[in-house]
């Protein structure tokens, strides 16, 4: 129903939509002014996937003139979104409609065949909208494609705009929400990942107009470390992490929300969890809270006997996918999970490690080698909070070894960004060995140069020989005094090692936790 202003739409809610589907309805309205398809109409021909829309002229004696119509694109080379037809009389307008939809659904199908998927994925397509550097906004979105990926993403399509000005109900520009919604069409996305943290009315209103899951940097990251999560430590501290996320957008629950109930893909609170009240969950949060305090106290108390036994300790920190899991395994000789995919560790692991003596006079010495999760910039300040207790542990290190993937083009943003962190978690008072991983990825000249400029030293985490220097780096930091006299200049330590490891002499022993 409607008058010669506008027509009211109802809820269609309950009719048939899909990811390729149209909406198996066609809207027919008459134009009183003899004007073609509006700006408005194409709107509604997009967000409510129609599969036509048609818009009747008027003549002077009232009845049907021309007839405008238009219905959206499958993917095609031009990128167009809809096709309008050419005007024509009611009486041209004679076609088998069933079948024509029918093909144009098959057409969509078609298309989104041509998109490659592994397996049961969800498809993503991933939106920056951004005012900032083109650079960095490019170095962003390719980290959260990798974000998506290690969460189990397929990537069909990344998307960055930089508008004039960023709308504060949608973010997206309404002309790019309209491209969006039929991009996912032709590629058969059902889920968008924005690189920037969205308000919980963004949120709503981005799922209200697209039917789509919308989901933000932060969830991707909470989503990825519900995954990871295997001790009762982790599992604990990553719920009141997506506790709190959550706790502000209860009021405007929607599909957005559907990575955090348990559903497909999704490893979050639970749906239970998420229809209860905010009373309910800061009871839930409360609970969480007091039982996070008590393992605390264990740790603390695990940490007093070790910190008896004067055993310096050493943390492995570093940007995430640095290849800390590695080194620790190599190091102790254990068998944690190591993936080349962003936080593939996330519970903390802590060996006993005795490594030989140096063969200019120093003696054999113990460490306790603590690896760490790892960091990544903007990490969400709910996983701050929550991990805490966790990143606490480091307050007790003699030495953290950062570790900085040399290969990685953005090496020193990453190197600022854990220093950043490490500066909010107050840790940066704590004396800091630099070392660079994965040396054979660069020319040797180039790593040295590198080195020398960060007065750093450099190793392959999948070559023990490379250890060399890194022991010799370790002693210098830790025994320093009681070895004062066996130094050795910076050139020596970069180039040069002074312990034998071909007999294995490294002897890990399990630390207790």
């Amino acid at each position: 129903m409607g008058d010669q202003r506008g027509i009211t739409i109802p809820d269609l809610s309950r009719y048939r939509t899909g990811i390729l589907r149209l909406r198996g309805l066609r809207l027919i309205h008459t134009h009183l002014q003899g004007e073609p398809l509006t700006e408005e109409d194409l709107t509604d021909l997009v967000l409510l996937r129609l599969d036509m829309i048609v818009a009747l002229t008027i003549d002077s004696s009232g009845y049907p003139d021309l007839a405008y119509s238009g219905h959206l694109l499958p993917d095609n080379p031009e990128k167009k979104v809809w096709f309008i037809d050419p005007p024509t009389t009611l009486a041209k307008l004679d076609i088998d409609f069933s079948k024509w939809v029918q093909g144009l659904e098959d057409e969509f199908q078609r298309g989104q065949k041509a998109v490659p998927l592994r397996g049961p994925q969800e498809k993503a397509i991933l939106i920056s909208v951004s005012r900032g550097n083109r650079a960095d906004v490019e170095d962003s979105i390719e980290e959260l494609k990798e974000l998506a990926e290690s969460g189990g993403v397929f990537v069909a399509d990344t998307i960055i705009q930089r508008p004039q000005r960023i709308s504060p109900t949608t973010l997206i520009g309404e002309g790019k929400l309209n491209e969006l919604i039929v991009k996912c069409m032709q590629l058969g996305a059902d889920i968008l990942i924005f690189d920037q943290n969205l308000t919980p009315g963004q949120l709503a209103a981005i799922s209200d107009r697209t039917e789509l899951r919308v989901i933000d940097r932060t969830q991707l990251i909470l989503d990825i470390f519900a995954q990871r999560a295997h001790t009762l430590d982790g599992k604990i501290q990553v719920e009141l992490a997506q506790l709190r996320y959550l706790l502000p957008r209860l009021a405007k629950k929607t599909l957005a929300l559907s990575r955090l109930t348990g559903g497909i893909g999704g490893r979050g609170p639970g749906e239970t969890k998420l229809e209860i009240d905010r009373r309910r969950v800061r009871e839930r949060i409360h609970l969480l809270e007091k039982e996070l305090d008590r393992l605390s106290m264990r740790r603390q108390q695990r940490r007093g006997r070790r910190m008896k036994t004067g055993i310096p300790v050493i943390s492995i920190v570093g940007y995430t996918n640095a290849g800390k899991s590695t080194l620790f395994n190599q190091l102790t000789e254990s068998q944690f999970l190591v993936e080349n995919r962003l936080f593939s560790t996330l519970d903390t692991a802590t060996r006993k490690l005795r490594f030989p003596a140096s063969t200019d006079g120093g003696r054999a010495h113990e460490v306790v080698v603590t690896d760490t999760v790892g960091f990544i910039k903007d990490l969400p300040k709910d996983l701050i909070g929550a991990f805490r207790p966790t990143f606490d542990e480091l307050r007790e290190s003699d030495l953290l070894m950062h570790l900085v993937d040399i290969g990685s083009p953005h090496f020193a943003e990453r190197i600022k960004a854990a220093e950043r962190i490490l500066f909010e978690l107050q840790l940066d008072h704590l004396p800091v060995l630099l070392v660079f991983n994965k040396e054979d990825r660069l020319d040797q000249r180039e790593v040295k140069a590198i080195c020398q400029s960060y007065g750093a030293i450099s190793i392959s985490a999948l070559h023990p020989h490379t250890f060399n220097r890194l022991f010799v780096a370790i002693e210098r930091r830790l025994w320093q005094a009681a070895h004062r006299t066996h130094e050795v200049d910076q050139e020596k330590l970069t180039n040069q090692g002074s312990f034998d490891i071909s007999d294995k002499h490294l002897i890990s022993e399990r630390e207790e936790t």
